[in-house]
């Protein structure tokens, strides 16, 4: 039996829970991927006025750098995404970007287990609180938010250049679902 019920609710065993957003960081990632080899270096990088100067780059860079942070950090047991390694050639460099864009699903398959999460959330102060999370919520975190950097980051692309991005890119799964239904109605 794949799911079990709990409270009147359906629930993924672990394998299928995890094997489910695999998947769909996996196709986040292919998506980008594709998106930015249709971009040439000098658009990957240029500034965009609408998004407050950010560069597609740096966008990428971020959400990488989550995901990195979270392997990093794992073992520890204390994930702290504010104190993460930045690093400057993934948002200057697209093939750099997309083939850690590649590389990084491979590197997800880790047991569930519960983590810390610890933060200032505070720019004035540097204290931080410290908050009970597991692995398996954290990588749906960095699923949600790489989605809705994706959102940013098709602003970016429409302000410099042409390439054309799928419909769906940037668009939470649920929204799309919604859209369909609201269709068929």
């Amino acid at each position: 039996m794949y799911t079990y019920l709990k409270n009147g609710l359906q629930f993924l065993t672990a394998k299928i829970f995890f094997m489910k957003i695999q998947t769909a960081i996996q196709n986040v990632f292919a998506q980008l991927s594709e998106s930015l080899q249709q971009l040439n270096n000098d658009e990957y990088t240029q500034r965009c006025p609408t998004l407050f100067n950010a560069t597609i780059g740096q966008h990428v860079r971020h959400i990488i750098e989550l995901f990195i942070c979270l392997e990093h950090d794992y073992e520890q047991g204390l994930v702290n995404y504010e104190k993460r390694k930045r690093d400057y050639t993934i948002e200057s460099d697209k093939k750099v970007a997309i083939g850690l864009l590649q590389q990084i699903p491979a590197c997800l398959y880790k047991h569930d287990k519960n983590l810390m999460l610890e933060a200032a959330y505070d720019d004035s102060s540097n204290d931080t609180i410290v908050i009970s999370t597991n692995y398996f919520r954290e990588l749906v975190y960095n699923l949600e938010h790489t989605v809705h950097h994706m959102a940013l980051i098709r602003v970016g692309i429409n302000e410099v250049s042409a390439v054309k991005v799928p419909e769906e890119f940037g668009v939470a799964p649920s929204t799309i679902k919604y859209k369909r239904t609201a269709k068929a109605a």
